[in-house]
């Protein structure tokens, strides 16, 4: 017996949203393009916001003064200030540019692929045949490993 979708909002905006994709870019150049283009404006975007964090706050590297107010500010329990927050969320863009980059070296070979017309006809077959399934297997394996992530914000404890 299949495995019955989830329900929950966030499946069903992934849902939505996977069958769009798959719709809306039927081929295989589609789909290395639609994803070039994600990675790039992530990157763009990404690189952006840590770029005018850095002229609003600095570079990142923080005072040293400020290092043991943050220990004491950790051990006694205190929520992080608004600074460190900063300081701590430039640090993470930071390394989703490095991972971005390190995606992208990786995603330049996908470009390398080249497919014969009879193979980009065999996928918009398939795209039009995935697209609408509900129970389709991929979707529901990434369902089930969406809801086994815990660092996603909204399976975060609240």
């Amino acid at each position: 017996m299949p495995e019955e979708p989830c329900q929950c909002p966030d499946c069903q905006r992934f849902y939505r949203e996977h069958d769009r994709l798959i719709r809306e870019n039927p081929s295989l150049r589609q789909q290395q393009e639609l994803n070039w283009a994600a990675l790039q404006s992530f990157r763009t975007l990404a690189g952006r916001v840590l770029e005018e964090l850095q002229k609003q706050h600095g570079d990142g590297d923080a005072p040293p003064s400020a290092a043991p107010e943050a220990a004491l500010q950790e051990a006694s329990g205190e929520p992080p200030s608004e600074g460190d927050a900063i300081q701590q969320a430039m640090a993470d863009l930071e390394n989703i540019n490095a991972h971005l980059f390190s995606i992208e070296a990786l995603m330049e070979r996908i470009f390398d692929v080249r497919v014969p017309e009879p193979v980009e006809q065999t996928f918009r077959e398939v795209a039009g045949e995935l697209a609408p399934d509900p129970l389709n297997a991929d979707r529901l394996r990434l369902n089930r490993l969406l809801h086994q992530t815990p660092d996603l914000p909204d399976h975060r404890g609240g």
